[in-house]
């Protein structure tokens, strides 16, 4: 039988700690009871633009994301199916032609910037969480993980988050915090994140 699993979704700003968080919980949670979809799994591919086009491309707005295609996949799993999850590549901006098999587990854990913020997916969310953490911290982050992942110039990182990721920020995705049932410090320890994540599953589950 197939069985409805919990579905925990994370959301927040960028570099706010969104996937070391989703996967402490899986850990906490058993990676065999656990499975993760991150939004940026979802992002379209801008491979066909030009350089220029790439360097101004808006990653943070809600429309960079195939919006429809998250949706159906998180319904399709919600209802105890598998998906075909796309696999998205920052450095060349394309989607892989290969796909990631996503099996329903007991737990689904949904990180991402918009995971609160279209109704039809919040609607399939069990508990709703929301990440906190200050702007100069999630700037720090993000410059280090865009330099050393995504192989960008500094002044890169600085513009794009001062002309899109803190505007769209404080446009889309912190209006979304009134959706949260549970919001935590992402300068806390993650251990202490996670265990008032739990904390919250279990109570929801008595």
């Amino acid at each position: 039988k197939k069985t409805q699993p919990h579905i925990i979704g994370i959301a927040g700003p960028s570099c706010s700690g969104k996937t070391a968080l989703a996967k402490h919980i899986m850990e906490k949670l058993g990676q065999g009871n656990c499975s993760l979809i991150p939004l940026d799994s979802y992002y379209y591919d801008i491979s066909h633009l030009s350089p220029r086009e790439i360097e101004a491309h808006n990653y943070d707005l809600p429309d960079a994301l195939e919006k429809n295609l998250l949706i159906k996949h998180i319904r399709t799993i919600a209802d105890g199916n598998e998906i075909d999850m796309p696999v998205y590549d920052y450095v060349t901006h394309r989607r892989s032609s290969k796909k990631i098999l996503v099996k329903p587990a007991e737990f689904i854990l949904v990180e991402g910037l918009f995971v609160l913020y279209w109704e039809a997916l919040r609607k399939v969310l069990s508990s709703k969480v929301f990440i906190m953490v200050n702007d100069s911290l999630c700037f720090k982050r993000r410059l280090v993980r865009d330099m050393k992942e995504r192989g960008v110039r500094r002044e890169y990182v600085s513009k794009q988050y001062e002309t899109m990721v803190r505007p769209m920020y404080e446009q889309f995705i912190k209006p979304t915090l009134k959706y949260a049932d549970l919001i935590v410090n992402g300068e806390d320890q993650i251990e202490k994140s996670s265990s008032n994540i739990m904390n919250k599953i279990n109570k929801q589950q008595l």
